[in-house]
């Protein structure tokens, strides 16, 4: 479609939504049959910032979304910090994830995002066990720091030496998804090289993740009329779940086939395994059998999130930090202090995870962009059993509530007036270290039963990547490169971050 008619339509959506869909409050009308839900859709494209207008102009921080009488469902969004301790903590029990999660997110099948009760606590014990092994700890610092050599580097040089403008947004996508799949899977599949190959797998999940963010908001009955008549990601969905299973499903085989004798098991003991390994030999040990269909689910939840959510928050941490000089020359001034006085810090480096891993202002300014672009914008839940929540709200099994990461960070209420400025600082204390700020008021990592368990291996992989471009190049994005978020159930950038890279040293 050319530019001059997506402005045309653009306008006209605008002035649709201002003057016809909206009361003179600026909020969305009523209609019958139809409830709110014309308004959702004309600024669909715009709706984290929508949930933040919203939420300002009603000057409050929940709100009641009617939507149309036969949807027989109406959604409840909240992001006070009270209600969402209520929700993921205080009565946990009566808010699973439930069926209708298990709808919109079945491309994950059973696994641990998507499971209840028993069958949920047993694959996190377990979970657990695995990612705090010492020997998986051993395998992630090892292929993250392989990874920023080989994979990273030769490609930031490239690009710097030729003077081209990179999608520094594509970069970390491929980045993570190497060494995700090899964290998980034991398998590189190169997809962060000079020549940026296409992978079918990383394609598809992007497919799915597109599909998946309609399902949160819109109608079933909508979904499958927009499916019947193919248009939208929806069209896509059945090709795309294939190429995850076959991908996956290779990957299983391949390792089941390797560990038939024993030999590359007992070759990488000293250097640590990844988690297919593990799940396979430790799940005998322990006298469980794991079939392929558990591994399958296990995989896929595990490879979506920890490509997704790490990649997404790069992205905005480098969006932040380019265009914040104070903060880069503070992580630079940090990077530099932390060399040993033997080794001279004005040089090409590579930093080890012990190196920074203490880092304070490194730290903070990733909490701060985390804060501000949660890689996970909302949540949703819906109770078993009727509750009231501390705001005052009667919820019941035929409500959604939402609560928008996004529009918390961006709350006078919760964070201070300065609540939208990017200022590392408010996250350490007066004796220098880093703050700490209860789980439900900084939701990044989930809270309360369900808290990520991968947050350690996000935070080694960050600022590994991190400090490796912050201290070895010059990042400016592209002069009139607009930067908005998606809409999607990972926050990514609309348009990805297109920028020029030049070293820092010769």
């Amino acid at each position: 479609m050319p530019s001059r008619t997506r402005s045309y339509i653009k306008t006209l959506l605008i002035f649709i939504d201002n003057w016809i869909l909206r009361d003179s409050k600026g909020l969305p009308r009523n209609f019958p049959f139809f409830g709110i839900l014309p308004a959702m859709l004309c600024t669909f494209d715009r709706f984290h910032d929508a949930c933040v207008e919203h939420l300002e102009r009603i000057g409050s921080t929940t709100y009641l979304i009617k939507l149309p009488w036969f949807v027989n469902m109406d959604i409840f969004g909240t992001v006070d910090p009270e209600d969402i301790h209520h929700i993921m903590s205080a009565n946990f029990a009566n808010y699973p994830k439930g069926p209708e999660m298990r709808r919109i997110f079945d491309v994950l099948g059973d696994g641990i995002f998507t499971s209840d009760f028993d069958w949920w606590r047993n694959q996190r014990k377990l979970a657990r066990l695995l990612i705090n092994h010492e020997r998986f700890q051993k395998f992630l610092v090892k292929t993250n720091l392989d990874k920023v050599e080989r994979g990273l580097i030769p490609v930031l040089e490239h690009v710097a030496e030729n003077g081209e403008i990179v999608d520094l947004q594509d970069v970390f996508q491929r980045l993570t998804f190497d060494t995700t799949s090899k964290f998980i899977t034991g398998y590189d599949p190169g997809c962060l090289a000079i020549d940026f190959p296409i992978v079918e797998f990383a394609k598809a999940m992007d497919e799915v993740e597109e599909a998946i963010i309609m399902r949160y908001f819109l109608p079933e009955i909508f979904l499958k009329f927009i499916s019947w008549i193919g248009i939208g990601p929806m069209k896509t969905l059945s090709k795309a779940y294939a190429t995850l299973d076959h991908a996956v499903n290779k990957y299983i085989s391949m390792k089941r086939e390797e560990l038939k004798n024993g030999q590359k098991y007992e070759e990488n003991k000293d250097d640590g395994f990844d988690l297919l390994t593990s799940y396979v030999k430790e799940g005998e040990t322990m006298g469980m059998i794991f079939d392929d269909k558990f591994l399958r689910d296990t995989v896929l939840n595990l490879m979506i999130a920890g490509r997704d959510t790490t990649s997404s928050a790069l992205t905005w941490f480098m969006w932040l930090v380019s265009t914040h000089p104070e903060v880069e020359n503070k992580i630079r001034e940090e990077l530099e202090a932390s060399i040993l006085p033997s080794i001279e810090a004005e040089n090409f480096r590579i930093f080890k995870y012990d190196e920074i891993k203490n880092l304070v202002y490194l730290h903070a300014a990733f909490c701060e962009t985390l804060r501000l672009y949660p890689p996970v914008p909302f949540q949703h839940k819906t109770p078993l059993e009727e509750d009231i929540l501390p705001s005052g709200q009667t919820v019941n099994s035929n409500m959604k509530v939402i609560f928008s990461l996004y529009a918390m960070g961006r709350m006078k209420s919760i964070w201070g007036k300065d609540c939208k400025e990017f200022k590392p600082e408010r996250w350490i204390s007066e004796k220098g270290r880093v703050k700490h700020e209860p789980s439900y008021k900084f939701l990044a990592f989930n809270a309360g039963p369900r808290t990520c368990l991968g947050k350690e291996v996000a935070f080694t992989q960050m600022k590994a990547v991190a400090a490796a471009i912050i201290h070895n190049y010059k990042v400016e994005v592209v002069e009139g490169h607009r930067v908005i978020p998606n809409v999607s159930v990972i926050l990514y950038i609309k348009n990805g971050l297109k920028v020029k890279v030049t070293k820092r040293w010769t």
